[in-house]
Formats: C-alpha cells, structure tokens, sequence
C-alpha cells in the first residue's frame, strides 16, 4: 500500500474542526483513506456508504440514529447522495459541543466539490474543514519510474494494475462509468457521447488557453451550453482552471486561463494513447507532460499557496507561477530535453515579475545551476523543495 501524504492533514484537521471534508474524484482513494484514518485515532468509527441502500435506510431517522454515535468518528461516505444531511450534522455538532465534544465528530467524503461546498458552507460555517485529495503524486510514488505515474495518470487503480493495457482498460472503464452513471447524479442530463467528444477535445486541447465559443462550434452547442460542461468536469475535479496572474504591471496580459484533464493518464485514455512509445510520437507529448508536472507541484504546495501562469502580449512567458502568502512569487519553466535552454520570453517575464526563485524542471537526474539563481532539477527534487519551503 502507498501511503499517502494527506493523512497527517487529515489528522490534524480531525483534531481540532467537528467536522471535515475529504473531497476528490471517484477511484481516488479516499474511502481508503478515510478507513486508514480511522485505525489510526484511539476513538470507535462508523463507516456508512451513503450509495448503499441499505445503509441510507440507516439514516431515515437520521437524528436518532447519528445522535446514538455521538462517541464515533462517523464516516459519510458519497454524502452528496443524502443532501438533506447537512442540516441535521449542524445540530449534531452543536449538541456534542455543549457536551464538551468539540472535533472529530464527523468526515464527509464527496467526488465532487460546488455541491459539497456550497451545501456545507451554507449550514456548516464554522463547523468544518476541507481537504482535497488528489491522485497519487510523484512525491507519494518515488519508488516508481516518473515516467510511470506519468503514462498511467495517478489513479490507483491504473497506476498499480498488473499490465499496460490494464491500466489503459481500467481507465477507459472509468470514463465510461463517469459518463453514463457518475456525471448524471451531478447535473442536468447530458448525452453521454457529447460530454465525451468535449472530454475528448479538453485532452487534444491539454494546457491550451480556453476558448469556449471554439468548444461550443466544435460541439454544435452555444457558449453558455459548453461552458456549463466545463465547469461541471471542473467540480468533479476532473479538469483544472489556471488562471493568468494578473498583476498591475502596466502590461497588456492575457486574461483567458489555461485548461487542461488534470490526469495524464486520463488524457491519455482520451486520445486512445496506449503506451509510452505512442505517447513519445503524439503532438500531445509536450502539454500532457507540462500539465503533469504543474499538477504535481500544485499538490506539493504548502496551504495558502496559489498556481498562476503569465503571459503578456509582449511574449513574456511563465509555465507556472506560485505565489506564496508572504507575497513572494517563484517562477516554474517546464523543459521536456535533457539540455533545456530558457528562451527570451522568460527573462522578459522575470523581469516584470522580480521572483524570489527560478526554477526549471527538466525529465532528468542532476540538480545544477544554469545561472547564478536559475536552478535546474527534476520534478521529484522540486516537488520536495516546494513541499518543505515555508
């Protein structure tokens, strides 16, 4: 079993919130997670899985019967499916506080993050903590070849299938599932083929600058349409958002934010890319690898700290700024050669920028200087440094 790194949050957030909120895509452990959790606090747990019918009948009397387990760690699992939950958690919560009970009361497990959020924000406020749990990372999987994680996504049920084609068929399993079971319980009903092909045109458009009435021609749908389906693969955490810093800089910048499938191996699935050696022959390569590597580094970062990319019209350019609480920026350029070189548009972008550090992430082993403060390493080595900066 890979440990993941979340568990020591998620400890940390069960010790002193009542109530926390594990969200991630289906398949991302999280039910294993959560079940790990439990072993590891001195208290009893209740594991319910609320797409069950036999444990959502539990919950028909659902004060009653939560309010006997008051003792417990209970763990809703898919709570989404029972959206009349939250209410009743508040007085649940409120009840064991005047008791003298003040955390880990209660760990909601949800796939997807507007319904959950906006549920719970409104009738937990206060009372509740969040957590996202991503695939597994390359910093969770360093015993593995990087190449790996990147071919086969970070899903562990293809990262750690027996074969290629296995981890291929697993994933193209979970799109289909996603299609014509999971996305149908989120929004309104949309053919499953449609949402495919939008899927589909995200992966040929990796990491590109979004262009909804391009998706919405392309489709056959008007703009509004296709921006609905993107921001519904972006609450199921299937799709990312960068958005463009846009600092006063007395610069012209573009505005439009990068989208990109958040798995690799998801885009690969998508583009019937079955190996590595179709991968390294794709026009895809360049951006499926950059996203895996900007996704990496925005799991790695410590809380507060928030992903950007830059670009002016001037042709300034950053594959990836982070932007620390402090106010301090670092500056990310993405190489995929064993001898990267940076180009103009990068100077010209630190120029405006002045960033505390420089970092360029290239596919092999040396960590070395290219300049007196540009440092070149590989994703593991960054993804660790960024982890443990403060």
């Amino acid at each position: 079993m890979i440990d993941r790194h979340l568990i020591s949050s998620l400890q940390d957030r069960l010790a002193y919130s009542p109530a926390v909120a594990l969200l991630g895509p289906r398949q991302v452990g999280k039910t294993t997670l959560a079940l790990a959790m439990g072993d590891r606090i001195s208290r009893p747990t209740l594991y319910l899985d609320l797409e069950s019918a036999r444990d959502r009948a539990k919950l028909e009397q659902a004060e009653l019967y939560l309010g006997d387990h008051l003792d417990k760690l209970v763990i809703l699992d898919e709570v989404h499916r029972v959206p009349g939950l939250f209410p009743l958690l508040r007085g649940l919560i409120d009840r064991a506080r005047r008791a003298g009970r003040e955390a880990g009361m209660y760990l909601l497990l949800g796939s997807a993050s507007l319904d959950l959020l906006k549920q719970a924000g409104e009738t937990l406020a206060g009372r509740i903590a969040y957590l996202e749990l991503s695939p597994f990372t390359v910093r969770e999987t360093r015993h593995l070849p990087s190449d790996e994680l990147w071919v086969r996504g970070g899903f562990p049920g293809s990262l750690l299938a027996a074969s290629g084609p296995r981890s291929l068929r697993w994933r193209q399993d979970f799109i289909r599932s996603y299609l014509e079971r999971d996305i149908p319980q989120f929004g309104p009903r949309i053919a499953a083929e449609t949402l495919r092909r939008f899927w589909g045109m995200l992966a040929h458009h990796q990491g590109g600058l979004l262009n909804t009435a391009q998706f919405a021609r392309n489709l056959g749908v008007d703009a509004k349409t296709a921006a609905s389906y993107l921001d519904l693969l972006a609450d199921l955490l299937l799709v990312r958002r960068l958005p463009p810093w846009h600092a006063n800089l007395g610069k012209r910048l573009v505005k439009s934010p990068k989208v990109y499938v958040r798995d690799s191996g998801l885009v690969h699935a998508l583009l019937a890319i079955p190996d590595k050696e179709a991968l390294l022959a794709h026009p895809v390569v360049g951006n499926s690898w950059e996203c895996f590597v900007v996704e990496n580094l925005l799991a790695a970062a410590p809380e507060g700290v928030q992903g950007y990319f830059y670009r002016s019209s001037g042709g300034a350019e950053i594959d990836l700024l982070l932007a620390w609480p402090d106010g301090a920026l670092w500056v990310v350029e993405i190489k995929r050669s064993l001898s990267p070189k940076l180009e103009r548009g990068f100077h010209a972008a630190c120029t405006d920028l002045k960033p505390a550090r420089k970092l360029v992430i290239y596919p092999g082993d040396e960590h070395y200087r290219l300049a007196a403060d540009v440092d070149v390493m590989n994703l593991l080595a960054a993804a660790d440094m960024i982890a443990s900066a403060e």
